[in-house]
């Protein structure tokens, strides 16, 4: 039954979903968590639309927990000014007042307006504000390119559990105590406005955080105690305090960025080890380098032993302290499980292919990976060129992976031939394996 009045109301409203006279009227006696539950699945514009069904249904729709405005509902109002009689102000100040019930999720797409908009977002918010107790999740993105300030109510929503913010200016009120119960923050394109003495967030419950493209990092400045996943990227000044004092990381991924901040005295060894949780590793390889050009031992002061996923992505072969870095890590990780590489700009590797030399000299020293890699049972190699250093190092992996399963091996596209592709399967497969069962697969370039 549920499926088939969704259906209905779906369908640009052809049919209008009303009983005949002699028509027992079965939806309407349906639970009125079930009834919100439907309405809560419907876009926001075929639930208000609900309200043309029967005297019953008027204004079932105005008591959602779940409000959400999101890009889909903009692009479907008419771009004839914010303030006009179907402007999206107008209709967005009617979603707002117009309901009736709590609150739990508010989500809001701002379009490209050239109008006062963001004034009447605050008033939005004071009137979230009513509803603190109950908002957990709140979700505010900007397609504007020019930054607007957040509004200053967003401070007082103390029971959040979720936020989402995109492309806003970040500068809390001076007394700000963070948000005591937030456990996922996902910022985009937020500029943190230096401040007296910086952002200072208390952030006790949270467990994920997620940056991207974000500037002035720095002043941005928490307590998260209990964070389990952070993702940085594009960030160009961020630093990696969050590393240094989240002894609860499993899962770290930072790419695409350009200095690593007061962080720089600290090398991939000291970074790690004060990771005992972590499980999932992602970062890049100029991230890498900065990491290992500093002396990496060839010993960690104690191993890894959570690490199990491993992904290094742009990862230059030819570079004497990405390859060392990275050999290091497998060397200190015992429980590794899982190995992805690749290259994402793959005309970087065919230009420094005359220059692999010491690369390759390394790779071939008889203590290059002393180290048997019990655990590995899966490697993806992404964009490979068939360059020295790649083969060899496809080699070393073979031979030092007793309980491998599966390697996939995905070719270059860029400066390849038929026949040098060729070449690549050839040598592969004649190379020793340590594993009786370890299959490799060969897939087509990416196009």
């Amino acid at each position: 039954m549920v499926l088939i009045f969704l259906k209905l109301m779906t369908d640009n409203h052809k049919r209008r979903f009303l009983p005949s006279c002699g028509e027992e009227d079965r939806m309407s006696t349906l639970p009125e968590s079930v009834i919100s539950s439907i309405l809560e699945r419907l876009p926001y514009r075929d639930a208000v639309r609900t309200s043309t069904l029967s005297k019953d249904w008027r204004n079932k729709w105005t008591t959602m927990t779940s409000l959400v405005l999101d890009e889909e509902f903009s692009k479907k109002i008419p771009n004839n000014g914010a303030y006009s009689r179907n402007g999206f102000t107008r209709i967005v100040n009617q979603a707002v007042i117009l309901h009736s019930g709590t609150i739990s999720k508010f989500s809001l797409h701002i379009p490209e307006l050239n109008l006062g908009i963001f004034q009447e977002i605050n008033q939005w918010m004071v009137f979230l504000s009513r509803n603190d107790v109950s908002l957990r999740e709140l979700v505010l993105t900007n397609s504007n390119w020019r930054y607007k300030q957040l509004p200053s109510h967003l401070s007082s929503f103390s029971e959040l559990r979720k936020l989402k913010l995109e492309r806003f200016t970040f500068m809390p009120p001076l007394i700000f105590e963070g948000f005591p119960n937030l456990e996922d923050l996902f910022l985009k394109h937020i500029d943190f406005r230096p401040g007296s003495c910086g952002i200072q967030a208390n952030l006790p419950e949270l467990r994920k955080l997620s940056l991207y493209s974000c500037t002035n990092v720095y002043n941005f400045k928490i307590n998260a105690q209990k964070l389990e996943s952070l993702v940085i990227e594009s960030c160009p000044d961020a630093m990696l305090m969050w590393l240094l004092d989240s002894p609860c990381l499993t899962r770290v991924a930072i790419r695409h960025l350009q200095s690593i901040g007061d962080s720089g005295r600290k090398n991939l060894a000291q970074l790690l080890c004060n990771l005992p949780k972590i499980q999932c590793l992602i970062i890049d390889g100029h991230f890498f380098k900065l990491l290992s050009a500093d002396n990496v031992p060839k010993w960690f002061p104690r191993p890894i032993d959570s690490l199990k996923h491993l992904s290094l992505h742009n990862f230059q072969h030819s570079d004497l302290d990405q390859l060392q870095g990275a050999l290091s890590l497998l060397r200190n990780s015992p429980n590794l499980e899982t190995l992805f590489m690749n290259r994402t700009d793959p005309r970087i590797m065919f230009h420094n292919a005359k220059h692999v030399g010491p690369a390759s000299d390394h790779l071939e020293s008889p203590d290059c990976l002393d180290q048997t890699l019990q655990h590995l049972l899966n490697v993806e190699l992404e964009t490979v060129q068939g360059s020295r250093p790649e083969l060899l190092f496809i080699k070393l992996l073979l031979a030092h992976s007793p309980s491998l399963e599966k390697m996939t091996i995905q070719q270059s596209g860029t400066h390849l031939d038929y026949y040098h592709r060729f070449v690549i399967t050839k040598n592969v497969m004649e190379y020793p394996r340590a594993s009786t069962k370890a299959k490799v697969v060969y897939l087509d370039p990416k196009s």
